[in-house]
């Protein structure tokens, strides 16, 4: 039998066809490596494992550990920068007060520095413009992305959509977050304005402390972040990925292109690695001769089981910036900034400076049981990740530095890295992200 000429037959995979007839063997094309298992990087395996690329996730701890005691809100709004006009004025106190919603202690200051100086010139306005367009750009689509994953893998009851809910005390206080509102707002947060009897219609068990509530009716919660990781990371396997239990001690080059990565005892071969090791990612970086300045913002929680209080959705007072979220295991109350590097013990007293913020707004709150938590954010001076291809270092990427929007940011970026590395082309500009932004 003749094959009529321009029609391929099927071939066994990883076979060609020579052109005198002959079968030869052609080398399987190495399997994507992701460096790192919090949510970001499981998320980008997800999309690659759906589309048959069968990825490999490489992850020193516990998959998903990283992101698994964040606060579970899916905050698509939250566009505003950390670094905002006027942050200059409070440096002295993230230095000096040790109770203060961000704190430095003594010991970091010298090694903080640089990055708390280019953390103060990210507050310019035209760089808070920037930050905001970029930001609105990855996170609109964050609630569909989520839905999309999780109602694949039948877990649609991860995502509660009752709001999210800031808390002020008076109108003075309110003022101090219109520059952060407003610039939200121009990018299409949905915002109702609850004062007194209106504010308590929907959470009647808050301090008469309270008299403002800021609603956010579009933007929802995960009420068990470590159900979540351990959803997402099932459907990579049932895909066909692989989830190994491994640290990455090196990424391995050839001329400009990017050939593995060096583990513990073995080199595995990879043309395409996406950098997602959250707060350690600049480490692996920098022997490639790009310095990112990343620094953990270590964030606290603690995990009551019986608070005996009802809540009805994620709430925020905004004097200590925390927040109250009701989930599958208890109240949790998450939040606190301490920049102290990634090798230091936690600090207990800033987790317990958590159950004094849950008594303000719930003074009848039980606090016994707690559990605490510590874990790291990965943040960048202008609170935008760094994502997309690394320019000189052919086949890198990186999806690292989401801040305190990991769990958001998680199914957008998945989605978008997920398209790219399959060579699909996303209508989406990833240059306001680039590593090479700092250079």
């Amino acid at each position: 039998m003749r094959w009529p000429r321009g029609v391929n037959r099927a071939l066994p995979r990883g076979r060609l066809l020579r052109q005198d007839g002959a079968m030869e063997t052609q080398s399987p094309k190495p399997a994507p490596v992701i460096i790192g298992g919090g949510i970001v990087g499981l998320c980008i395996a997800w999309h690659l494992a759906r589309r048959g690329l069968k990825p490999l996730v490489l992850e020193a701890g516990k998959e998903g550990a990283a992101y698994t005691g964040n606060a579970g809100a899916i905050s698509h709004g939250s566009v505003a920068p950390l670094a905002m006009p006027g942050v200059l004025a409070q440096v002295p106190k993230m230095l000096m007060d040790p109770a203060g919603a961000l704190h430095i202690p003594a010991r970091y200051w010298l090694r903080a520095m640089p990055w708390l100086l280019r953390f103060v010139a990210s507050a310019r306005r035209e760089k808070v413009e920037s930050a905001a367009v970029a930001l609105s750009a990855l996170l609109f689509s964050a609630p569909d992305r989520h839905r999309e994953i999780l109602a694949a893998e039948g877990a649609s009851d991860l995502i509660h959509e009752e709001g999210q809910m800031y808390l002020y005390r008076n109108e003075e206080q309110l003022a101090k977050d219109n520059a952060s509102l407003t610039l939200r707002q121009r990018h299409g947060l949905k915002v109702q304005k609850l004062v007194g009897p209106a504010l308590r219609e929907l959470e009647p068990e808050i301090s008469e402390d309270y008299q403002i509530g800021l609603y956010l009716p579009d933007h929802g919660s995960c009420v068990n972040p470590a159900r979540l990781a351990a959803v997402v990371a099932n459907g990579v396997r049932r895909m066909g990925g692989e989830i190994r239990s491994v640290e990455v001690q090196a990424i391995l080059t050839e001329g400009k292109r990017v050939t593995g990565v060096r583990c513990a005892g073995e080199d595995i071969a990879a043309d395409q690695i996406v950098l997602a090791a959250g707060a350690w990612s600049a480490r692996l970086l920098a022997p490639l001769g790009l310095k990112v300045p990343l620094e953990t913002q270590r964030g606290y929680h603690v995990m009551l089981p019986d608070a005996g209080v009802r809540v009805g959705r994620v709430l925020s007072p905004a004097d200590r910036k925390v927040f109250i979220s009701p989930m599958e295991e208890g109240l949790r109350v998450a939040g606190s900034v301490e920049i102290a590097g990634l090798d230091a013990p936690p600090t207990e007293a800033r987790a317990m400076l958590l159950l004094g913020d849950l008594k303000k707004v719930f003074p009848k709150a039980r606090t016994e049981g707690g559990k605490i938590w510590m874990g790291h954010r990965p943040c960048l001076p202008d609170s935008v990740p760094v994502m997309g291809p690394v320019r000189d270092w052919r086949g890198l990427y990186c999806a690292f530095g989401h801040g305190h929007l990991g769990l958001t940011g998680s199914a957008p970026t998945g989605a978008l890295m997920g398209a790219l590395l399959a060579g699909e082309k996303p209508n989406f500009d990833f240059a306001p992200f680039a590593a090479e932004r700092f250079a």
